[in-house]
């Protein structure tokens, strides 16, 4: 009796060492990371930023997890300098990716490099466009540390994507065997949004021991606006919204934000499918955060929700990128991490795609010993409340140059076409009226001014040199 007695001691014995072991290595074990991005998303049609239009329950529940970012901004408004900007914490003349379809640097190390240094299982799917012109290119040679690329294709917003023998391929294809933007028939299977999306969850199920990394970068909902069915239709009868600043008309327009001529009739017709692919990408981002949590993952998981770029859906007669609007230059910005960011958590202050590769380094305890010139914003997110300079920089590509400095209030651009302008966005979120001559605000601006240049120093932007830009400058500073 006393053999058996002490042997059932010993039995608990050794099960409560391996349930307190197994609990060590679960609180060791890395956080894995998931990055969601969209492309050319307005981020006024999530639930989370004020919309009302589009649900976006799956999105906004990454937000009620983690931090929401109110004034996040894309280093350059334009697809592939943002993209490169962000896997990289370089700005763009770093990179040097400082228009689209120029070929990342070889030299450059990105955050799945890093991670991948350490062990992380790494992976990518969807729009890469850092390697230049190809099209769609799958699976580019270069991977910058995202060990499967299968599904990575360097460019096109495809809206058709299928598996076949010799891997992944578009689906629809023009008379002379080309591919191209058609939905041509595809479904909950094929319709790229959806087919991306089931890559991750593939990705998240071979690898839910860990660590992981993954970045799914999907296509939509740039244009061309189409969208799979039911998504098509479901918007139909939705009153379009037509923003103030499209019917306001003012005299007062900025030389880099004219009108290009978009009517309330065109926005009618091409917004209820653009509401149509965001509800899917919801949906898919639900499906997403579904297999997280069949595999218990949720609690050990970062996952980010953000997009390159936004579109300004008619803001100032305009479509698409290009310009430090707000609809076009700020874009939604989520992370849920869990232990690390308390749920509800809300970040005024200003950041850009340059500040995300060492904040999500600091959120993984994980030292940085390559060139960043991001900020690690990672004690914002905690709420350690540091005193922090609320000032983030975007630039132009080089076809029209401007430079911005902006902060959670103020947003001031200097262009080689036209006067400078200065705007409130919290008292103007239209952006209608130009505060630069007041002069009740001219020691913030020489304040901005002052560290625009300081920027432009310490980062080689040569943007600086352009004579209209750096003559305006110095008149603040003189």
């Amino acid at each position: 009796m006393v053999e058996r007695l002490q042997l059932c001691c010993a039995c608990v014995a050794i099960l409560f060492g391996l349930v307190c072991a197994g609990a060590s290595l679960a609180k060791e074990q890395p956080f894995n990371v998931l990055i969601i991005s969209t492309d050319e998303h307005h981020f006024g049609t999530l639930g989370c930023y004020g919309g009302t239009i589009v649900g976006t329950p799956n999105i906004d529940s990454i937000a009620r997890r983690g931090a929401l970012c109110t004034s996040f901004y894309a280093t350059t408004p334009v697809c592939s300098p943002s993209r490169a900007a962000l896997v990289s914490g370089r700005y763009p003349q770093k990179t040097p990716v400082v228009t689209n379809d120029v070929p990342m640097d070889d030299s450059i190390v990105t955050f799945a490099e890093v991670l991948r240094r350490r062990g992380y299982a790494t992976g990518f799917a969807g729009k890469w466009h850092l390697d230049g012109p190809g099209k769609p290119q799958w699976a580019p040679e270069r991977q910058f540390g995202f060990t499967d690329n299968r599904f990575m294709f360097n460019r096109g917003h495809w809206k058709k994507l299928i598996d076949t023998p010799a891997g992944p391929r578009v689906g629809a294809h023009d008379k002379k065997g080309h591919p191209n933007y058609d939905l041509n028939g595809a479904d909950e299977k094929t319709f790229s949004t959806d087919w991306l999306c089931q890559k991750a969850i593939d990705f998240i199920h071979e690898h839910h021991a860990g660590p992981f990394c993954y970045m799914l970068s999907l296509p939509d909902p740039h244009g061309p606006n189409t969208v799979r069915a039911p998504y098509d239709t479901m918007y139909d009868d939705v009153e379009v919204p037509i923003p103030v600043s499209l019917k306001a008309g003012g005299n007062e327009v900025p030389q880099w934000g004219r009108p290009s001529g978009v009517s309330p009739a065109q926005l009618r017709r091409i917004m209820p499918q653009y509401f149509g692919m965001v509800k899917c990408i919801d949906d898919g981002v639900g499906r997403i955060l579904a297999a997280l949590g069949d595999r218990e993952l949720l609690d050990r998981t970062i996952v980010v929700f953000t997009s390159d770029h936004g579109d300004l859906c008619g803001e100032h007669g305009r479509l698409n990128k290009g310009v430090p609007y707000e609809g076009s230059a700020r874009i939604p910005f989520l992370i849920a991490a869990p232990g690390a960011i308390e749920p509800g958590t809300v970040i005024d202050e200003a950041l850009a795609c340059v500040d995300f590769l060492p904040t999500l380094m600091a959120l993984l305890e994980t030292p940085l010993s390559l060139p960043v010139d991001g900020r690690d914003a990672s004690p914002l997110f905690k709420g350690e409340h540091p005193s922090w300079d609320d000032t983030a920089f975007l630039r132009s590509t080089p076809r029209q140059p401007w430079l911005c400095a902006v902060t959670q209030q103020y947003k001031l651009v200097f262009s080689a076409a036209g006067d400078p302008w200065f705007i409130d966005v919290q008292n103007d979120p239209a952006e209608l009226t130009n505060l630069f001559h007041r002069p009740e605000h001219a020691e913030r601006i020489r304040q901005l001014t002052t560290r625009l240049r300081e920027y432009c120093q310490a980062h080689q932007d040569p943007h600086g040199r352009v004579p209209a830009i750096h003559q305006a400058m110095q008149a603040v500073l003189d």
